[in-house]
């Protein structure tokens, strides 16, 4: 079939295809692999993250204007660009030329930390200039709702671009300074801005490119012509014209309409879909009309849902307000559909036809009395979006052959009201679990139904209406009677049998109560507002905030460091809040990740097939089939690995599914863990009370951005194999590989030069996929590169370990603990992995920061037929410790005393030992602590708070304090050490190269920062490239937030040595300079290359010969406290974190901008795992939650709204490199307080109706589990189902 040439612009140059295009390439595709511009990542697939974000420019005929959009390229088909302009992040600056102020003030900001998220970022603020050259901190926040960052917490983002909004440049605005905190901001020394707003120009818009003038013309003068691409499957097809759309359709009934392809994208790619037929229809313009009518308004199908929310918004502001109730309810709807990529591109008809039954906008269209008008060949027909339209799942009334052209939604009346809600785990950019459309209409001068509509979305395979009770509500009165005779019909008419699909049962019955309350309360105050003539009942005044609106996000910030001393030479970067080394290529897009690196001559790509059981055994394997496919060269399996099969870990048969059933059938991994400390049997017999409980942690997906890829490279002789991999540890890939091959380590060179993220999930996993992909190099004798789609790496690669804690606890009745029995159980999955050292990290840090005289800690290893769990962030030190502030709450809660009050009488002293006898030497915490509640203004909002919850009766607030000690060093004892190489060259210049890995963390920036310290020389002068195992043999994994401590005593180890050997020429030439005293040397013949190396003094710790002396499990113990406030809706689990303080103890900052910001992201990071991030098995064995669309990590604007930190000041610390403290994983626990937070909260809830004392909340305090915790007239209507007696849609493990 005859095909057109493709024709767009990109980054202002004219692209023309005249290849066959083939209409399955993404637009990612084709700037990655045909343009080679791989500043766009490839984050998900899904359009779930952003990574993928571009720029796309077009001309809008009919308003006679240039429109710029955000997209998401992973999702945009490249034939949907023909005559379009496409903007990627090179094509608005570059370090080579003149950096743009997004990139600009991003990198200066300190906003970019492993860099993968960060062109998209950049893409989504660009756009959002481009539109609004002067937005608002709303406008910012609205635009990365589509965008995930796993590193940042995202507060320098905002801080960064908080400098284009109006009025920028008030008294600290942008300065960011203990101006704003109420108290305790007179520390010594405390503090600069961590960056100079004031030195960023003003940003002009006159100076952006044009659009393409060729397109302008084309435009405005020329007539859209027809078009098609014909691939190998798929013809897509652009008509010009109605009739031809119609035409097209006629021919093949079943071509799919494409708007935007966000629903088409997914199902191709996830669901193994094929439509060989597709219709572009962005040139037809009657699918594009918006028109107000005498009786509503009429949408054309393709228009967009951002054009669609903008037009309802004009609307509404045109027309009296009791016209425009049902728009308004579209317009708050639409605040909380998708993120802006997909709001730009969707279509309001798409959505329709999709036939999702957990539509957001389709319970609207149906309480509203919408219509369609469908169109065929054959003519029209107008169609009610009513309980007929959708037939089945995802199945409408719409024939074959025929398309939605137009959408009308009629205007309400005076006495009419609409409301829309949804409830998502995420707020933003989250599909939802309920929602639901209500409208009444009252008769005339009175409070009577006259009509209702009740339309609900997630309660049935299609959106449906409640008829049974809409029927019954006919003539009713709106008053308390109706009320209950509403819930009790609902509760009947939208019951959902145990393990339903989604799941969820009774929370989602619930949300439907919840919501016609809501709608109830809601209507009630709209008729107090008008004189109808007849009384009604007033809102209760504590009922009122049930009804109040969500307010747009508004956010301030502090940051708090000490400055260097002004006696420090200006050439010691040390301390300096100096940005990340990569900032600047990472905002241009220039900085390269594995799948960036150019293809290879010969490059073939590596693609893993994986079990579809998750207890089976491999009885055969046949290859004939896949050989058969276009393209695969060959297939590699264990009969072609020259070497050993093993990953290196034990592993052994499967037995059970769950963690419990591992404990009751004693399914345990070898070795347990147990440390007995003092007399357990006494302490309960002196304890006043004793209490038992238990509490449990989920897992968590580690999310890095950049998925699992490698190169690798066979030489072709003495069996040389390069490895260019994502790995947190480059001597795992190389050991692995080597064993795979049968080759000695020395044959096998592994570097990494940055990770796109880590967080302990590519310190080991990532090696079984380089050493496979090895073996497939070695078959092959040719270059292999592989990149995991992001749900191949979620249903491989591991999670954090989920834990289980059973505690039995002694206490006085003043509250200090005297005894605690422990026992931890840690789901592994079906091997060891790291579960062993998990293990320890958790038995260690079972006592947080508190003295228990008498106490038991027994850890056992779970083993369950789930993949294995690995690494993550803290090890198992946030969920021990998670166990052990449970466990202190339930102490303070039952003794109805001060949860700060009990948790401060419980702390350790200076020179206590821990449990595992070990001197708590440098104790810290005391002054983080009491810094934070002062600083936090804790005691008075404690006050406001309960005066808040009293006066509230569904929506209550909850503030929590929580302290944190955590250990540094890794518990493997023979991982403490570093090494590192100095090399100098004869210009001066200096090349660094140390065993520790760059992920975003800042390591390289901070090595540079000590190594100029170390040589007394400015940092301009010294390069750190990439780690190599040619380089630097052996290195430890960058874990245990150990990297700096490791390798900074490596480096500055190296340097002395160099300067040890410089020293003559300094002495003989004292005014010379570096140049010439290196020059001088290397005349005189003398090594200017140096190697380092550290160890940690420690002792290790002896399981089988436990000591009564003491020891030195670790270097020593980091310090921080923290303040969390938040306000949580009592009828629908919603919450929001109003504002979080942390103090923290980093010793003297290496780098204070660095530091914060890894406090920041891993007090994001840990309210994920706390609060948000649902992690979901099917009882198949099928993770379910296994990509961005159902796995929610924290968004930008789930971030407290006021998020203070401040470096504990006059803290060194002897024990690591320049008085300096770890600072990766300690931060991250503090995130509980925000749990805590929640959990005071709920308690309140609870109070309200009678319940007082302990309950059982566990994490993740997920909306379905804070909701169904308050407990209330509502929830009691409902029995959880008996587990045992029906198989659950999912399970949490």
């Amino acid at each position: 079939m005859a095909t057109d040439s493709l024709i767009f612009f990109c980054n202002g140059q004219k692209i023309v295809d005249d290849g066959n295009i083939d209409p399955e390439t993404t637009l990612l595709a084709y700037l990655r692999k045909k343009l080679r511009l791989t500043g766009t990542k490839l984050g998900c697939a899904e359009g779930g993250c952003g990574a993928c974000t571009v720029m796309v420019s077009s001309f809008d005929r009919a308003a006679d204007t240039i429109r710029h959009v955000a997209v998401n390229a992973c999702l945009t088909p490249i034939c949907s660009v023909h005559g379009k302009a496409v903007t990627t992040v090179e094509g608005i600056g570059s370090t080579k030329s003149k950096l743009h102020p997004v990139q600009e003030r991003l990198a200066a900001s300190h906003g970019s930390q492993c860099g993968f998220c960060t062109p998209g970022i950049v893409m989504s603020m660009y756009t959002l200039l481009r539109n609004n050259e002067e937005p608002d901190m709303e406008d910012i926040f609205n635009a990365f709702e589509g965008n995930l960052c796993r590193c940042t917490g995202y507060r320098p983002i905002l801080e960064g671009y908080r400098t284009f909004t109006k009025g920028c440049g008030a008294v600290n605005c942008c300065q960011n300074g203990p101006a704003n905190l109420t108290n305790g901001d007179s520390e010594h020394g405390l503090s600069m801005p961590l960056f100079a707003a004031a030195k960023f120009d003003k940003y002009d818009s006159s100076q952006e490119p044009i659009f393409p003038p060729e397109l302008l013309l084309d435009g405005r003068q020329a007539t859209p012509r027809s078009l098609v691409f014909a691939g190998a499957r798929v013809q897509w097809f652009r008509p010009a014209s109605l009739p031809e759309l119609l035409e097209i359709k006629s021919r093949h009934p079943d071509a799919k309409i494409v708007a935007g392809n966000t629903e088409i994208g997914v199902e191709v790619k996830f669901k193994d879909q094929l439509y060989p037929f597709l219709v572009d229809v962005s040139e037809i313009p009657e699918l594009h009309v918006t028109r107000i009518t005498n009786d509503g308004v009429s949408v054309g199908s393709s228009v967009s849902l951002s054009r669609f929310g903008l037009f309802l918004k004009d609307t509404i502001e045109q027309k009296p307000e009791f016209r425009t109730r049902g728009y308004a309810a579209f317009v708050e709807m639409l605040r909380w559909f998708a993120g802006p990529q997909i709001r730009n591109v969707a279509s309001l008809g798409g959505n329709i036809a999709t036939g999702s039954p957990i539509s957001d906008l389709v319970p609207l269209l149906m309480s509203c009395n919408s219509s369609l008008k469908l169109m065929s060949g054959e003519g029209s027909r107008i169609v009610p979006v009513d309980e007929h339209f959708y037939t089945g799942y995802r199945k409408t009334a719409i024939k074959p052959g025929e398309l939605i052209s137009e959408i009308f939604i009629p205007f309400t009346a005076k006495n009419e009201f609409v409301f829309g809600f949804k409830q998502s785990p995420r707020r933003e950019d989250d599909i939802a679990i309920v929602n639901a459309g209500m409208r009444v209409l009252f008769s005339d001068g009175g409070d009577t139904v006259e009509d209702i509509s009740l339309a609900f979305g997630g309660m049935a395979p299609t959106t449906v209406l409640a008829e049974k009770t809409m029927a019954a509500l006919m003539g009713k009165r709106w008053n308390e009677s109706l009320l209950e005779g509403a819930t009790s019909s609902l509760q009947k008419e939208l019951s959902l049998p145990p393990g339903v699909p989604g799941g969820m049962e009774v929370y989602r019955q619930s949300l439907v109560l919840s919501f016609f309350f809501k709608f109830y309360l809601m209507v009630l105050e709209e008729l107090n507002k008008q004189d109808i003539g007849v009384d009604v009942p007033e809102v209760h005044p504590s009922f009122k905030s049930a009804i109040s609106g969500h307010q747009p996000k508004t956010f301030k910030s502090t940051q708090l460091f000490q400055e260097v001393s002004a006696s420090q030479p200006d050439h010691d970067a040390v301390g300096r809040p100096i940005p990340h080394k990569s900032a600047l290529q990472q905002t241009t897009g220039e900085a390269k990740f594995i799948d960036d690196l150019p293809r290879l001559e010969g490059e073939l790509y590596c693609g893993f097939v994986f079990s579809q059981k998750s207890h089976a055994k491999i009885i055969s394997i046949s290859t004939s089939q896949a050989l058969s496919l276009p393209g695969v060269e060959s297939v590699v399996t264990a009969d072609d690995v020259p070497g050993i099969n093993s990953c290196g870990f034990k592993n052994e048969e499967l037995l059970f599914c769950v963690d419990e059933e591992a404990i009751e059938h004693s399914s345990f991994l070898e070795p347990a863990r147990t440390i007995d400390a003092g007399d357990l049997e006494a302490g309960f017999e002196a304890s006043d009370q004793i209490l038992e409980g238990e509490c449990r942690v989920g897992a968590q997906e580690h999310f890095y951005l950049e998925t699992n890829s490698s190169v690798i490279i066979p030489k072709g002789e003495d069996s040389e194999m390069e490895i260019i991999s994502s790995t947190q540890c480059v001597r795992a890939s190389q050991e692995l590989a080597a064993n795979a091959l049968g080759v000695h380590k020395n044959r096998i060179v592994c570097r990494t030069k940055r990770l796109g993220g880590g967080f302990g999930g590519k310190e080991f996993r990532c090696a079984f996929y380089s050493a496979a992909a090895a073996v497939a190099a070695h078959k092959v004798g040719r270059p292999v590169r592989y990149m995991l789609d992001r749900d191949e790496d979620m249903i491989s690669t591991g999670t954090r370990h989920p834990f289980l804690g059973r505690y039995r606890v002694g206490f006085t009745g003043e509250g200090r603990v005297l005894a605690l029995d422990l026992k931890l159980y840690s789901n592994c999955g079906y091997s060891y992995d790291l579960s062993a050292p998990v293990m320890d990290r958790a038995v260690f840090s079972c006592d947080n920061a508190y003295k228990v005289p008498n106490l038991r800690v027994t850890g056992r290893m779970c083993k369950t037929n789930l993949p294995s769990s690995t690494a993550f962030r803290g090890f198992g030190g946030p969920q021990s410790m998670l166990i052990a502030e449970y466990w202190m709450n339930d102490v303070a809660t039952k003794l109805k005393l001060p949860h700060e009050k009990v948790r401060e009488l419980n702390f350790y002293q200076k020179d206590d030992l821990t449990h595992f006898r070990q001197p708590v030497t440098d104790w810290n915490l005391r002054r983080c602590w009491e810094s934070c509640l002062n600083k936090s203004n804790f005691g008075e909002r404690k006050s406001n708070i309960a005066d808040f919850n009293s006066q509230n009766r569904w929506k209550k607030k909850g503030l929590a304090a929580i302290p944190t000690k955590f250990g540094i060093s890794f518990t493997a004892k023979f991982f403490n050490q570093g090494a590192a190489l100095v090399l100098i060259y004869n210009d001066g210049s200096v090349l660094v190269t140390h065993g520790g890995i760059e992920m975003g963390q800042g390591l390289h920036t901070k090595m540079i920062q000590v190594a100029s310290r170390a040589l007394r020389i400015p940092k301009e002068l010294i390069h750190l490239s990439e780690t190599s195992s040619d380089k630097v043999p052996n290195s430890s994994p960058t874990a245990a937030s150990t990297g700096s401590d490791l390798n900074g005593m490596a480096v500055q180890n190296a340097c002395e040595t160099l300067v040890q050997r410089l020293t003559k020429y300094v002495t003989a030439d004292p005014k010379g300079g570096w140049k010439a005293w290196v020059s001088a040397a290397y005349m005189d013949r003398v090594s200017l290359s140096a190697t380092g190396f550290y160890k940690t003094p420690i002792s290790g710790y002896d399981w089988d010969h436990q000591t009564s002396g003491e020891t030195k499990v670790f270097n020593y113990f980091c310090y921080g406290a923290a303040v969390s406030e938040v306000e949580i809706d009592c009828l629908t689990g919603d919450h929001e974190v109003i504002r979080s303080d942390i103090v923290m103890d980093v010793g003297d900052s290496l780098n204070p901008a660095v530091d914060i910001g890894q406090i920041e992201g891993a007090f994001i990071q840990g309210y994920g795992l706390f609060v948000l991030e649902d992690y979901r098995y099917s009882p198949s064995g099928h993770l379910l939650t296994k990509g961005p669309g159902l796995y929610k990590i924290p968004g930008c604007a789930d971030i407290p709204g006021e998020f203070n930190v401040s470096l504990l000041d006059r803290a060194p610390n002897q024990d690591a490199i320049c008085s300096s403290k770890a600072v990766g994983e300690p931060p991250l626990f503090l995130a509980a307080s925000v749990f805590f937070a929640i959990k005071d909260a709920i308690s309140s809830a609870r109070a309200d109706t009678g319940l007082t004392g302990t309950f059982t909340l566990d994490s993740p305090a997920c909306a379905e589990r804070i909701r169904l915790a308050c407990q209330d007239q509502f929830t009691g209507k409902f029995e959880e189902p008996v587990p045992g007696t029906y198989r659950p849609f999912f399970f949490r493990p």
